[in-house]
């Protein structure tokens, strides 16, 4: 597991990742003594439809004021958007040292510092107390996780009685052999994809009950699309994944996109309660 773990780290590693954010804040003349979320959005939220999606999903509930836990956070741009618009705090945990590392500096560099925790963390071994936080969240995290039982239980073990458990997640529909690389994967062997039954299996073993679903396949399919159609009218973004994903952007994408129209993959978001 520590050679799995230590390979899934390699794959999301990026050396240097918050000088070279600096550095593309500068080359776009932004005053590093005033940044704005807005101004590093376009990296700081590692999953399909960026922010715009975690904002529906932080809507799905009354959130305003609680205490909410990141699994998988990435660069904690969730955690910096429930913070600064729904006055949310945060704690995020992710298996990236780099990842955590720049999370904390941007939330100091936009001023959300004391609003927001960021650890190195394992999602299946989570460091808090039972009956912790008033949400639990992730985002395309479950992917790169084999024991699913484990992860969903440690969600549940954290999460406070009557509080909300909010996902959004790629998961496998069809049948279909899965073509890499991928986002969160460059080959089969660290990615392990389940269907939204399976993972409600999983919750309802665990005492969770669901409140809503919703599939964002389609309005992925469309983000792509408008995406692809600015990449090629005006190149890279200055402040996109591809800061991230450096060269494999483009066939990560778009083998993900292939298999949303497909059908072999959905998106999907989901709402239940302890």
């Amino acid at each position: 597991m520590e050679d799995l773990n230590q390979n899934i780290e390699d794959h999301y590693l990026k050396e240097d990742l918050y000088e070279e954010i600096v550095h593309r804040l500068k080359a776009q003349n932004i005053d590093l003594n005033n940044v704005k979320r807005a101004d590093i959005a376009g990296v700081d939220e590692f999953h399909v439809r960026g922010a715009t999606v975690s904002r529906e999903l932080a809507n799905s509930i009354n959130i305003n004021g609680l205490k909410v836990l990141d699994v998988g956070c990435g660069l904690g741009g969730p955690c910096r958007m429930l913070a600064d618009e729904y006055n949310c705090q945060t704690t995020g945990i992710d298996l990236s040292n780099e990842y955590i590392r720049t999370a904390n500096k941007l939330s100091e560099l936009v001023n959300l510092k004391n609003k927001t925790t960021f650890i190195q963390g394992n999602a299946t071994e989570l460091p808090f107390e039972d009956n912790h936080f008033d949400v639990v969240w992730t985002q395309h995290v479950q992917m790169n996780i084999p024991n699913k039982k484990k992860f969903y239980s440690e969600i549940n073990r954290v999460l406070k009685t009557g509080g909300h458990f909010l996902f959004y997640d790629i998961l496998k529909k069809g049948n279909g052999e899965v073509n890499y690389p991928m986002p969160w994967a460059s080959d089969s062997n660290l990615s392990f994809l389940f269907k939204s039954e399976e993972m409600n299996d999983f919750l309802e073993e665990f005492g969770l009950t669901k409140k809503q679903s919703t599939n964002h396949t389609q309005a992925g399919i469309d983000f792509f699309d408008v995406l692809v159609a600015k990449l090629k009218e005006l190149g890279p973004p200055k402040m996109g994944l591809n800061v991230l994903m450096g060269e494999t952007t483009k066939p990560k994408l778009m083998n993900l996109l292939t298999h949303l129209r497909s059908g072999d993959l959905e998106l999907k978001s989901g709402v239940y309660r302890k």
